[in-house]
């Protein structure tokens, strides 16, 4: 399942409207922007009651 920014910034202040849009993207970036650098780091990130994130390295295989 994939999601888009927008509508997940969308979904947030029709939720939350006694906050402003812009501190919820921030929040919002604040957030992506950790979960991207604990997948740097190879660690994984575990959402309670929504995901997992975890880096896969998978072997090259030859392809036509």
């Amino acid at each position: 399942m994939a999601i888009v920014k927008s509508k997940l910034l969308k979904q947030l202040s029709q939720n939350y409207p006694n906050f402003l849009k812009k501190d919820l993207e921030k929040f919002t970036n604040i957030i992506l922007n950790e979960i991207k650098r604990s997948l740097r780091r190879g660690d994984g990130v575990e959402l309670r009651n929504f995901g997992t994130f975890r880096v896969k390295t998978q072997k090259a295989s030859i392809r036509r």
